[in-house]
């Protein structure tokens, strides 16, 4: 199993933190994360965004759900906040299947909800540590 841990305890590590997690992901396009409310998952996405060059103003989907971004070279991707739905089905009437089928980025908060879609993904752990931020990532594949 491959794993990666980066500190981005600091706004100024997280370009570099961004440009490790995509070479780190290799082709996967599907990235999870996992943590507790406020620890910087949508300000580490926002990283991720920049360093993609996305042209788009970033913003929480917590309300819309998903906010699509196109970058410089005009391919796109999608960020979900999945923290405000119930059930399965309700990502599946979205088509959510469709997102994940794209081969575009997909960033997704609260991921519990997208598992059964996934067969491969980036799982993403932020974790506060003695008053310091670790990005700790790592390749799943089910079977």
């Amino acid at each position: 199993m491959e794993f990666i841990r980066l500190d981005i305890s600091d706004m100024s590590l997280h370009q570099e933190a961004a440009k490790q997690l995509i070479h780190f992901a290799k082709e996967q396009r599907i990235f999870l994360f996992e943590a507790p409310m406020g620890a910087g998952k949508t300000t580490f996405i926002k990283s991720l965004c920049e360093f993609l060059n996305v042209n788009d103003t970033m913003s929480s989907p917590t309300y819309s759900i998903v906010n699509e971004y196109y970058t410089n070279s005009k391919s796109k991707l999608y960020h979900f906040d999945l923290y405000r739905l119930k059930s399965s089905e309700e990502l599946f009437e979205i088509g959510f299947k469709d997102y994940i089928e794209s081969g575009n980025y997909v960033f997704i908060e609260w991921p519990d909800l997208a598992l059964p879609f996934l067969d491969s993904y980036l799982r993403i752990i932020i974790k506060i540590e003695n008053n310091n931020r670790y990005l700790c990532a790592e390749s799943i594949k089910n079977s």
